[in-house]
C-alpha cells in the first residue's frame, strides 16, 4: 500500500491539513533497551549526543517556554528558527530538561530532519504513550493513517508532555501525513532553519540568533577555563561571530591539547588565516561530533544539497556570489543589477534571495536607513572555502561588476552619506578575496569609493578604505601597479585632509616619482598626485614649490586631458588661490581672472569645479583689494554650497571663513567675528581642535578680537 487517508475521528486543533499518509517501513527495538531505558531508539531523551555545559543567554525565549511546561494548559506549538550552528536545538534540550526534571512533564524527542527520521520517531512516540503492538503494526503496514495513530494516543496521555520536533527543515514532510497538530495534553517545540512564517500557522516563532559577546566568551570559558581570560575569550568570540556551534568546537578543541595547550589568543591569531574553518571543525574530533550538523564546514552544505534537490540551484549560486563580500550589511540595490546574469539569471535573483531567507542562511536588516541583506562570516567562509575553483572566477568578476556599479561613477563632493560606508567592508572583503585576474579591477573601483567618502568630508574612511586596500592588492599586484600607485596616492590626499601633512608629503612624492619614471610627467595618474602634493606643500609654506608644481600639472592636464576637461580647470583654479596678486592679473595673459565665466560656460553654473573657480576667485578679488566684489561673490559661492552640502561640509566652512574677512575688510567686523566663531566651533567639532585649519581659523578669529587683524 503506497498511501492512505488520514480519518478526523479524534478533534484535533492542526496546524496543517492532512495530504496522505506515506508508507515507509522501519523497526523498532524495545525489549529491555526500550524507550524507558534509554535503549537505541529512545525518544525519552534528546538524541544530540554532547549536552551543552550551560545555556548561555536566552533568558527571554526560555522564560517564555518555561510558562507553557509549568502549568496544566497545553496546545500550543513553539518554532525555534535560525541559522544552522545557533543553538536552537541547545534550547530545546534546557527546556526538555526543565520540563522533565522539574515540571513533571513526559519528555518525547523526535529527528525531523527526513521523512524516515520523523516517521519512525513519531511510531515510537505512540508506543510510548501506550499504542498496542497491533496498532503500531497496522499504523507500519499503512492499514491506518499513522499520524492519527499518534496523536490519539498523546491526546490520551496520562501525563502532560513536551514532544520536541528537532531539525524540522523540510517542513513539507509534516504536512505529508498531518504529522504536526496540538493538543490539550502538551506542547509542541520544533528547531528549524526555515523562517517563513507560512510554514508555521497558529505556532508562535522565536528566532534564535548569535550569542552576546558577553555570554559567548562564558561559552568559550565553560568549556575552556584555562586557556586565557573573559576578555581573551571575548575576543575570540569575536572572530568566531559568536555562533553558539562555532564557540562550542574552539572551546571542544582548546580544552583538550594536551601536548602543547593553546591559549585563547594564540587561537584567535590562527583565525585570522584562510584556513579558519578548518580550524573550528578540529573541535569535532575533541567532542567526538561526527554529525554533519556539528560542523561548520559541513552543516550548512546540507541546506545547499536540499535547493539542489527542490529546483533552487540559484540560491545557492547567490550565497556563492555573497561570499564574495563580508558578513556585514549588504544593500539590497546591489543585487539588483544585469551583470549578475553571469552567476544566475535575474529575474531568479528575487526567488534565489527569499530562499536563503527562508532557511535562515541570511537576514533582512536596516543599516543606514537602507534596506540590506546580512550573512553569517563563518558560513560566507564556509561557502567560499567550498566554491569549486572553475566557479571562482565568474564570481569574482560579477561581484567586482555588482560592486562598480554600487559606487558613483564620478565621485562629486557632496555632504556625509552613510550608504558609501556600508560598501566598504565588501569592498575589502572583495579584494581579499579575487584572484589575480580581478585584483585591479576590484582595487580601481575601492579607490573609486574612498575618493566618493573624501569628496562627502570622510577623510578617516577615506584614508582607511585606501590604507587597507593597499595592503589587500598587493597579494597579487606589485607596489609599482598602476592601481596600486592610484590607491597610495588617494591615500596621500587623505592625510593632507587629515592635517597630517609630512605623512602627506611623503606619500605623494614617492607615488608621483614613481608615476612620472613609468608612466611620463603627463600622466593622469602622474598630474593628480602631483596636484595633491602642491596642495601640501602650500600648507606646509612652501609656496614657490607649489605654484610651480601647479603649474605643471596645469600643463600636464592640458596636454592630456584638453583645455576643457574638469580636472585641467580644477587645476586652473588652484592657480587663481595660490598665485600672488601681482600675478594672478597676468597670468595666462590676464586670461585667469575670466576663469569662472569659462569653467560656468563649460560646466555650468553649479558645477562643483565652477564653484570652486568662483571661491578661488573671491580669493584673488580680496588680494586684490577688491572689497565688494569679493564680498558679493563669495557670498553667493557660500549659500550655494550650503544648500547644496549643509553647513559643516568643509569648503562650506572655507568659504564662511573667506566671507568673514571680505566683511571684516569692509568695516563690518563684528560680523566678521560671528562668521569666524562658528567656523571654529564647527572644524573643532569635525577635525578636532589640533587640526591645522582649526588652529588657523582660532588664530584668524583671534587676531580680530584683539584688533591685531589687517586686510
Amino acid at each position: 500500500m503506497t498511501g492512505g487517508t488520514d480519518g478526523h475521528a479524534e478533534d484535533h486543533g492542526r496546524v496543517y491539513q492532512s495530504h496522505g499518509d506515506q508508507h515507509i517501513s522501519e523497526h523498532h527495538h524495545y525489549s529491555d533497551d526500550g524507550p524507558d531505558n534509554g535503549g537505541p531508539d529512545s525518544v525519552r531523551r534528546p538524541a544530540v549526543g554532547r549536552l551543552p555545559v550551560a545555556l548561555r543567554d536566552r533568558s527571554e525565549v526560555m522564560e517564555r517556554l518555561r510558562t507553557s511546561v509549568r502549568t496544566e494548559c497545553g496546545g500550543q506549538v513553539y518554532v525555534l528558527y535560525g541559522m544552522g550552528g545557533s543553538g536552537k536545538t541547545a534550547v530545546a534540550c534546557a527546556l526538555f530538561q526543565e520540563a522533565t526534571a522539574e515540571a513533571g512533564r513526559v519528555g518525547l524527542w523526535v529527528n525531523a530532519s527526513d521523512r524516515a527520521s520523523l516517521r519512525a520517531g513519531m511510531l515510537a512516540v505512540a508506543a510510548d504513550r501506550g499504542a498496542d503492538d497491533s496498532e503500531l503494526l497496522a499504523a507500519r503496514n499503512g492499514l491506518r493513517p499513522a499520524a492519527d495513530l499518534v496523536w490519539r494516543c498523546l491526546d490520551r496521555s496520562a501525563e502532560p508532555w513536551l514532544l520536541v520536533l528537532d531539525n524540522t527543515d523540510e517542513p513539507e514532510i509534516l504536512r505529508d501525513g498531518d504529522w504536526l497538530r496540538t493538543s490539550p495534553r502538551g506542547t509542541v517545540l520544533v528547531t528549524t532553519r526555515r523562517a517563513a512564517a507560512r510554514w508555521w500557522p497558529g505556532a508562535e516563532l522565536q528566532y534564535i540568533g548569535v550569542l552576546p559577546r558577553e555570554d559567548a566568551a562564558l561559552v568559550l570559558r565553560d568549556l575552556a577555563p584555562h586557556s586565557g581570560t573573559t576578555e581573551q575569550a571575548a575576543r575570540v568570540a569575536d572572530r568566531l561571530g559568536r555562533l553558539p556551534l562555532a564557540l562550542t568546537l574552539a572551546g571542544g578543541f582548546l580544552s583538550r591539547q594536551v601536548i602543547d595547550p593553546w591559549t585563547m589568543d594564540a587561537y584567535g591569531d590562527q583565525l585570522d588565516s584562510d584556513e579558519r574553518v578548518q580550524l573550528i571543525d578540529r573541535g569535532a574530533d575533541a567532542l567526538s561530533e561526527a554529525d554533519p550538523r556539528h560542523l561548520v564546514g559541513l552543516t550548512w552544505q546540507l541546506t545547499l544539497d536540499a535547493f539542489e534537490a527542490r529546483g533552487l540551484p540559484e540560491a545557492a549560486a547567490l550565497l556563492s556570489l555573497l561570499a564574495r563580500f563580508a558578513a556585514e550589511p549588504l544593500p539590497l540595490a546591489l543585487l539588483n543589477h544585469a551583470d549578475i546574469g553571469a552567476v544566475l539569471p535575474r529575474a531568479r535573483t528575487e526567488t534565489a534571495l527569499r530562499a536563503l531567507l527562508d532557511q535562515s542562511l541570511s537576514e533582512l536588516v536596516d543599516a543606514a536607513g537602507t534596506r540590506c541583506v546580512q550573512s553569517h562570516g563563518i558560513l560566507l567562509d564556509s561557502v567560499s572555502a567550498a566554491t569549486p575553483a572553475d566557479l571562482v572566477p565568474a564570481l569574482d568578476t560579477t561581484a567586482v561588476q555588482l560592486l562598480d556599479g554600487a559606487v558613483p561613477a564620478v565621485p562629486d563632493a557632496g555632504p556625509h552619506d552613510p550608504r558609501l560606508r556600508l560598501l566598504v567592508p565588501h569592498a575589502l572583503a572583495l579584494l581579499g578575496r579575487v584572484g589575480e585576474a580581478s585584483a585591479a579591477d576590484a582595487l580601481a573601483v575601492t579607490t573609486r569609493l574612498a575618493t566618493a567618502l573624501h569628496r562627502t568630508g570622510d577623510y578617516v574612511s577615506a584614508r582607511e578604505t585606501t590604507r587597507n586596500a593597499a595592503d589587500l592588492a598587493q597579494r597579487h599586484l606589485d607596489a609599482d601597479h598602476r592601481a596600486v600607485l592610484a590607491t597610495r596616492s588617494r591615500a596621500g590626499r587623505a592625510l593632507f585632509r587629515l592635517g597630517r601633512y609630512a605623512e602627506a608629503e611623503a606619500v605623494l612624492r614617492t607615488v608621483r616619482d614613481t608615476q612620472e619614471r613609468l608612466f611620463g610627467a603627463d600622466d593622469p595618474d602622474t598630474t593628480d598626485s602631483g596636484y595633491g602634493l602642491q596642495l601640501v606643500l602650500a600648507n606646509l609654506g612652501r609656496r614657490e614649490e607649489a605654484v610651480a608644481l601647479l603649474r605643471d600639472t596645469v600643463a600636464g592636464r592640458r596636454s592630456a586631458l584638453g583645455a576643457a576637461h574638469p580636472l585641467t580647470l580644477r587645476a586652473r583654479a588652484g592657480l587663481l588661490e595660490m598665485l600672488p596678486a601681482a600675478e594672478v592679473v597676468t597670468e595666462e595673459d590676464g586670461a585667469l581672472l575670466s576663469l569662472p565665466s569659462e569653467c560656468e560656460r563649460v560646466l555650468g553654473p553649479e558645477h562643483t569645479v565652477t564653484l570652486g573657480a568662483r571661491h578661488n576667485h573671491a580669493w584673488a578679488l580680496y588680494l586684490l583689494g577688491r572689497f565688494d566684489e569679493a564680498d558679493r561673490e563669495i557670498r553667493q559661492v557660500a549659500e550655494v554650497y550650503e544648500r547644496r552640502f549643509g553647513p559643516e561640509y568643509p569648503i562650506v566652512l572655507a568659504a564662511r571663513q573667506l566671507l568673514s574677512r571680505t566683511r571684516a575688510a569692509l568695516g563690518h567686523r563684528e560680523e566678521g567675528i560671528a562668521l569666524m566663531t562658528d567656523v571654529v566651533e564647527r572644524r573643532d567639532r569635525g577635525l578636532g581642535p589640533e587640526h591645522p585649519f582649526t588652529v588657523a581659523s582660532r588664530n584668524l578669529l583671534d587676531a580680530y578680537r584683539s584688533g591685531r587683524w589687517r586686510p
